[in-house]
Formats: structure tokens, C-alpha cells, sequence
């Protein structure tokens, strides 16, 4: 894992090279995409059983084939261990609990014109939830993106994962009867997606399409973006942590480890004041890696993208954080609180030492689907509001049709659009 400074000759070029990632947007990718997207659109239910007898070795006839029943749904619960039943209850009360606080309902006010101005807020009609399978499985993603969707009152939620040689995780299926999923289908890629967006035979067109996956699916969203609404185009994961040297680092070293073990492409990066600190850390790395079950993917992910970086001070340490705008933001420090203002840009922050990334994945309540590669400078963990929508309320009195009429008439024969002055006027008693 390389060792980087600050004070480095050269350090912005190198941490920059770093930070690049963007294999959605990778020309080979996208024409692959494209032409899977382009015969979705066309031949829909064939199309998308061609793709997924290719890619995930899966043999159906129909479409209707790969819909999973509700009655296995609920079985694959029903067959949990207790324990294991238990704590995905426990983390999908939470999530919600958390998620009630953030619905926004239809409001409005009376101006002193009389002009009543205001809101309305509805659910979306249906959403597509899509959630990876292949190298990892994963309920929390169902719980994460369902849940939400459920708060904010959407009609149908139709939910993807490829099974790849017909190979199906029970906690998967399990999460989505826990959160009310309604449809589910064992397809996944870049045909998922457009299926999703476009409708086909067996399926119908989805209002938007949320959820993680890999560079092809991530191509996929944002090439039909327009046709439906996305959350984000998700990169790989990500953790930055900052830490004043005063965890242990064993801890510290795990908890870069959690997000590594995602994929190759994952990126853990350590800043810390002190040099000690990041040798300790490094050395509790070289130990502990080798009896992760999934070091081969922890060691690439740590030698191609990850860093332990000695910072000036904590000052700076902010200053890196709000450049990179991680995914997820772990301030392992004695005074997270005083940290707090000073970070613009990250997905979620820890706050102090106990707040391990790996509760936020599962249990602590906020989404764990976070803006990746730097897009958290402008966008927000998904959350009810993705699932929502509004709608301008505008009902004008009489006395505002006076007051509002002289204003838009003036301003529209500035923009030389005559037609719009005349209706405002309309209403302006003689």
C-alpha cells in the first residue's frame, strides 16, 4: 500500500492520478452498452433472455420464467436462521425509522395578495431497484433502496439481480419480502437496466432506477437517463478515513479492509498527522490480510488505489477530505464534532472512533446508497425524497391577478413575447 505525504514533491499530481475513475464512461463499455440498451428497446423479452442465457448461464424460455414468486420470497425468510432473521428485522426498522423523519408532505401559503402559492408532493407511479450480484450478494442494497421507496408511498417496486448460474442468495430474497418488494427478477446488467427503462413484453416501464452495480450497469443508467429518472451513476466504492492517532490501528486497518474487500477497483485512503501512527497501521495491514477470506481482492484493491497519507496537521486533512469528497467520511478522532464544520463534501461521516463505516452499511439508519468518485460536491445519499416528487401550486385571487398581471405584463414585452403580456393583462379589469 503506497506511502504518500503531503510535503511530497509532486503530491496533488500523484493524488489526482489516484482519484481517477470513470470506467462508466469508458468508450468500450458504452458501445457495448448502447447496442445491449438498443435491442432491449427493440425486441424486449427475447433481447433481454438472449443477454441473460449469455452472461449469467441461465436457460428460460420465457421471461415470466426468471419473475421470482412471491411465495419463494417469503420462504427464503421464513428459512433464515433466527439470528440472521432477526438482525435484518432490526436494520430494516431502522432504515425506516430513519427515513419516516425525511418525508416531505404537500404545503402551501396565502400571500398578502390572496394568492395561495405552495406544493404538492406525490410518490412516484414505480420504481426499478437494482441490486448487485456476482462476487458479493446484497440484502442491505434491498433494504436500502426499498425502504425508502416504501416510505415515500411509490406504487410498484420491481427489483433486478442477476443470479449467475441460477445461483440465488436466500438473505437477498429474504430482504425483499421483509420490505414489500413487489416484483422481482433474476436479471441483471446492462438488459436489466433497459428493460427497466423501457418496458418489455413481461415487464413494465419503471419511473426510475436506483441502485448499484458495476461499469456496465452504471453506463447503462446514464445513457437512459430521460427515458426514467436515476438516483446517480455509482463507481466502486470508497473510504477515506482521518485519524488523529489516538485509535487502535488494527481498528483503523480493518475498517480501510471493509471497503476493499468490495472489489479490485475499491478505494481506502488513511490520513494522518502522524508518521508512527501510519506505520503501525501498515504493519497491522501486512498482519491481519492474511486471514481475510477475500485478501487476493483487499490486496489489489489496496496496492492499485489505496494510500496511507501523512498530513500536516488535521487542518489539512480537511482540506484533502473536501478535494476528494469521499463516499464514506470516518473521523476517527477525539473531536469529531469540531472537525464537522470544516468537511463540505462526503457521502456520510463517522463521527469518532466506535463509528465503524460497516454499521452505516447495515444498521445505523441513514442510506448507504452515497455519491462515489467525487460526486458528493453535489449530490446527496439517496433518500424518500428520490422517490418523490413536487408539483407548484399557484392559485391567484383577483387582487393578485392585478398585482401580478402589471409585473408580467411589463416583464414579458421586455422579452418580446406580446401573447404573454396580453394574457396577464386579460385578467386586469378595465
Amino acid at each position: 500500500m503506497r506511502r504518500l505525504s503531503t510535503a511530497d514533491a509532486g503530491f496533488d499530481a500523484v493524488l489526482t492520478s489516484l482519484l481517477a475513475f470513470e470506467s462508466a464512461q469508458d468508450p468500450q463499455v458504452d458501445a457495448t452498452v448502447a447496442a445491449i440498451l438498443a435491442d432491449v428497446k427493440t425486441r424486449g423479452d427475447a433481447a433481454v433472455l438472449e443477454y441473460t442465457q449469455r452472461f449469467d448461464r441461465l436457460s428460460a424460455q420465457s421471461l415470466a420464467e426468471l419473475e421470482i414468486p412471491k411465495a419463494e420470497l417469503h420462504a427464503a425468510l421464513k428459512s433464515l436462521p433466527a439470528a440472521q432473521r432477526e438482525a435484518l428485522a432490526a436494520a430494516a426498522a431502522r432504515v425506516q425509522e430513519f427515513h419516516e423523519k425525511q418525508l416531505i408532505k404537500t404545503n402551501t401559503y396565502v400571500d398578502s395578495a390572496g394568492n395561495e402559492l405552495g406544493q404538492q408532493v406525490t410518490p412516484l407511479d414505480r420504481v426499478g431497484i437494482y441490486v448487485p450480484g456476482g462476487k458479493a450478494s446484497y440484502p442491505s442494497t434491498v433494504i436500502m433502496n426499498a425502504t425508502p421507496a416504501k416510505v415515500a408511498g411509490v406504487g410498484e417496486i420491481i427489483m433486478v439481480v442477476p443470479t449467475p448460474g441460477g445461483e440465488k442468495n436466500a438473505l437477498v430474497l429474504a430482504a425483499a419480502a421483509l420490505t414489500g418488494v413487489d416484483r422481482v427478477f433474476a436479471i441483471g446488467g446492462a438488459q436489466a437496466v433497459g428493460a427497466l427503462a423501457y418496458g418489455t413484453q413481461t415487464m413494465p416501464q419503471v419511473d426510475k432506477i436506483t441502485g448499484p452495480g458495476n461499469a456496465y450497469v452504471a453506463a447503462a443508467k446514464r445513457r437512459v437517463f430521460g427515458v426514467v429518472g436515476i438516483d446517480m451513476v455509482a463507481g466502486p466504492s470508497e473510504i477515506l478515513i482521518v485519524c488523529d492517532g489516538h485509535t487502535e490501528p488494527d481498528w483503523i486497518a480493518m475498517d480501510l479492509f471493509s471497503q476493499a474487500e468490495h472489489d479490485e477497483m475499491a478505494q481506502a485512503i488513511l490520513l494522518c498527522p502522524d508518521a508512527a501512527y501510519l506505520d503501525k497501521v501498515a504493519a497491522s495491514i501486512e498482519r491481519q490480510i492474511k486471514d481475510m477470506p477475500r485478501k487476493d481482492i483487499i490486496r489489489a484493491s489496496l496496492d492499485g488505489r489505496g494510500a496511507l497519507i501523512q498530513v500536516r496537521n488535521l487542518d489539512e486533512a480537511c482540506e484533502i477530505v473536501n478535494r476528494i469528497a469521499p463516499e464514506h467520511l470516518e473521523l476517527s478522532v477525539e473531536n469529531a464534532k469540531a472537525l464537522l464544520p470544516k468537511i463540505r463534501h462526503a457521502g456520510a461521516i463517522f463521527m469518532g472512533k466506535y463509528s465503524s463505516e460497516a454499521l452505516g452499511d447495515y444498521c445505523a439508519g441513514p442510506n448507504h446508497v452515497l455519491p462515489t468518485s467525487r460526486t458528493a460536491r453535489f449530490s446527496s445519499p439517496l433518500g424518500v425524497y428520490d422517490f418523490q416528487k413536487r408539483s407548484s401550486i399557484i392559485n391567484v385571487s383577483r387582487e393578485g391577478a392585478v398585482k401580478l398581471g402589471k409585473i408580467a405584463a411589463e416583464l414579458a414585452r421586455g422579452e418580446g413575447l406580446p401573447a404573454h403580456a396580453a394574457s396577464a393583462e386579460y385578467r386586469i379589469p378595465g
